[in-house]
């Protein structure tokens, strides 16, 4: 059924952007996803998210799915007298619990540095900002890039061609490239992994043409926790106090059940 929606939609859109005035259609972009909502449930172990559409003309096409934005704080340690402690750190805002980025080409040949920071797509573009005032000032990229590779090490950050966290491996697509059905057709695979984040998330398609951005598209997609798993999370975060000597008294009563059952026998 996903995938007969899938085609279906894929018609209408290039119904929708068939050239009616020759040029004043020619920059027009439409895409959409096969849902727009991922949900959590215990045993979630990832979901993948087909992303299709169509252009109005011949282009490049980028996909960039930022999560929702926070403050994060980045710990440099270093050893004294043969204890590890925490000596710096880096205070960051604006940073995105998830990015990923697809295309249809390698960037760098598709899109200017200039373009390409000032809407944001790239690793390197992510809009992190460092708040505070440090004493070794000169040290926050090394700190920013630590952030970023500790992110793609859990698979929350991915570049164009990336491995991606896809759950279903036999996947038509690369995860991180858009492939191209025609010449105007397209579709990628947008890789969720088991620990992404909950909350509010952009999907945004970019239309790229002679190295500038001729259309783009931005399409919000949720992720949510349901059924006992979000019970028992929002308990968590509501009644944290609670929560722990719940837990401390189940874990009590645990070992003392399997105390007698061993002594029994």
């Amino acid at each position: 059924m996903n995938a007969l929606r899938a085609l279906v939609c894929l018609a209408l859109a290039a119904a929708a952007i068939l050239p009616v005035r020759g040029a004043a259609r020619a920059e027009r972009l439409v895409a959409d996803l096969s849902k727009h909502r991922v949900n959590i449930t215990i045993g979630f172990t990832g979901a993948d998210v087909l992303l299709f559409g169509a252009t109005g003309g011949k282009g490049d096409v980028v996909v960039v799915v930022r999560g929702p934005v926070g403050t994060v704080v980045v710990r440099r340690k270093a050893r004294v007298a043969g204890i590890w402690i925490n000596r710096d750190r880096r205070v960051f805002e604006g940073v995105p619990a998830f990015y990923t980025i697809s295309a249809s080409k390698p960037l760098e040949q598709i899109v200017s540095t200039s373009v390409a920071k000032r809407h944001g797509i790239g690793l390197e573009n992510l809009g992190i900002r460092s708040i505070g005032k440090s004493p070794s000032a000169s040290q926050t990229p090394a700190f920013q890039a630590a952030l970023v590779r500790i992110r793609r090490k859990i698979e929350l950050y991915s570049a164009p061609q990336g491995r991606g966290a896809c759950s279903d491996k036999s996947l038509v697509d690369e995860p991180g490239s858009i492939r191209f059905l025609g010449e105007r057709l397209f579709r990628t695979t947008v890789c969720f992994p088991s620990n992404v984040p909950v909350g509010t998330y952009l999907v945004q398609v970019f239309l790229i043409r002679d190295g500038q951005v001729v259309s783009a598209q931005t399409t919000p997609l949720f992720v949510n926790r349901t059924g006992i798993g979000a019970t028992v999370y929002d308990f968590a975060h509501r009644w944290p106090a609670l929560y722990g000597l719940i837990a401390v008294a189940l874990a009590v009563m645990a070992g003392l059940a399997a105390g007698q059952i061993f002594r029994r026998r």
